[in-house]
């Protein structure tokens, strides 16, 4: 026992959509106090948090967006991270697990895009966002720039506090409303991207992470992505909108100690 309390993990946290490393904020102390102190590294993509980069001027592509997180495991990892993505950080799992698999010893989807071997690399977030429409983006500004083809994404407030933290105590929905930059889902060029290796991606475990009342991810999507490429396990949180790390971070905590405890 002891020595299994002595083992500290090393969790790396990946951020979704127009957020950055701060989402993060209520979680990374929790698991490094946790049990024996786990390593928590929180990473911003290209121009998303405090990384001096912005969408379309700098960063067009995805695996520019990715660079940051590529680059990370590219250096010097002691021992097999923990990866975690949120949302569309599950691309960007995706993306790592494929280039560095001997690197990750559990790649960990929350409420995430979990795309599979098969399909395109959009596939699943097309699929995830068939039905969303005008009422759905509420006031999200969508701008695609033809020449590239590119578009760019920026949550607007009212979609935020709908969709994402509604849930979420009110001071999160503030900041967020302060911190959010514009960012890209990169569908064009994840539809004619090649598809995740089974070599790679494929063969990493995956552990998928419920968030029952996401409003943008939802459950039935959650539920399909599961179903179309099952994981190795999947756990589930109760009451937790989109940001279930900041709407129930104890909860997120106690699922990702789980998943190292059985995976790691």
């Amino acid at each position: 026992m002891a020595e299994e309390k002595n083992q500290k993990k090393h969790f790396v946290l990946v951020h979704g959509l127009c957020h950055g490393a701060w989402c993060w904020y209520k979680l990374k102390p929790q698991l490094e106090s946790a049990s024996a102190g786990h390593k928590v590294t929180v990473l911003d993509l290209a121009a998303s948090g405090i990384n001096t980069k912005t969408i379309g001027h700098d960063v067009h592509t995805f695996h520019e967006y990715t660079k940051p997180l590529l680059e990370f495991l590219a250096s010097a990892v002691n021992q097999p991270v923990i990866l975690v993505g949120h949302s569309f950080g599950g691309m960007s799992l995706a993306l790592a697990m494929d280039l560095f698999p001997h690197k990750i010893s559990v790649g960990v989807f929350l409420t995430a895009f979990m795309p599979d071997t098969v399909h395109q690399p959009s596939y699943v977030i097309d699929k995830s966002l068939a039905g969303a429409n005008e009422e759905y983006w509420q006031d999200t500004e969508i701008v695609t720039i033809p020449e590239k083809p590119f578009t760019v994404t920026t949550f607007g407030p009212k979609f935020l506090a709908s969709n994402l933290y509604q849930l979420s105590p009110v001071e999160d929905w503030e900041l967020a409303k302060t911190l959010v930059r514009p960012g890209s889902l990169f569908q064009q060029e994840l539809s004619k991207a090649k598809n995740f290796s089974n070599e790679g991606y494929g063969s990493v475990t995956r552990v998928y992470v419920v968030c029952n009342e996401d409003k943008a991810i939802t459950l039935e999507s959650q539920r399909w992505m599961i179903q179309n490429n099952p994981p190795k396990d999947v756990l589930e949180i109760e009451d937790a909108d989109h940001m279930g790390m900041l709407s129930k971070p104890t909860q997120v905590c106690d699922c990702l100690l789980e998943i190292a405890n059985k995976y790691a």
